[in-house]
């Protein structure tokens, strides 16, 4: 059933189906890392090194540009074909390691942690980058299908997307950052 859901499907639907998938594996790689145990100093020195990159950047002013521009760095790397998903689903176990080791640190649990955290700027970034992940194998797909150019269209309005979703992203990330002290 479940097959043929997916061939009598739009091509509009099959990437937000697809976009979704990545997003759920995403998500699920980020929760993996997060429940990844470190010790007691690898996790401190992960939260002082978070830590001192923020605050250089609050003194500096340039929090919301350098989130920005690290987050959408990362995006795009995520587009490329067959390398992006893999490099993305490594930052996601990465991200979700320092999660872990943020809620070490601070001693509150790992699902509260992922949680607050997750609420509401992972789902803004990982929008972005389930989106990147996503064309980036239809990207692949359709070079192998000799309909790569074509589709290197539908890439460039998927990179402005993510662009858009991350500014967002850092704007509201900014925000909590600063409200947090």
């Amino acid at each position: 059933m479940s097959l043929n859901m997916w061939s009598t499907a739009s091509s509009r639907r099959k990437r937000i189906l697809s976009i979704i998938a990545v997003f759920i594996v995403a998500f699920i790689i980020t929760v993996i890392g997060s429940l990844t145990p470190t010790s007691p100093q690898q996790a401190k020195d992960i939260s002082n090194s978070l830590n001192q990159t923020i605050n250089a950047m609050k003194q500096n002013d340039t929090l919301l540009p350098y989130i920005f521009g690290n987050n959408l760095m990362i995006c795009l790397l995520m587009f490329v074909p067959v390398i992006g998903p893999i490099l993305g689903l490594y930052i996601m176990f990465d991200t979700g390691v320092g999660l872990g080791a943020l809620s070490v640190t601070t001693g509150i649990p790992v699902i509260v942690g992922l949680a607050v955290t997750f609420i509401p700027i992972g789902i803004i970034e990982f929008t972005a980058y389930s989106t990147a992940m996503a064309e980036s194998v239809w990207l692949f797909r359709r070079f192998l299908q000799g309909r790569g150019l074509r589709e290197l269209k539908n890439a460039s309005l998927f990179v402005s997307f993510c662009a858009v979703v991350l500014i967002l992203g850092a704007t509201v990330e900014t925000a909590l950052i600063s409200i947090g002290g």
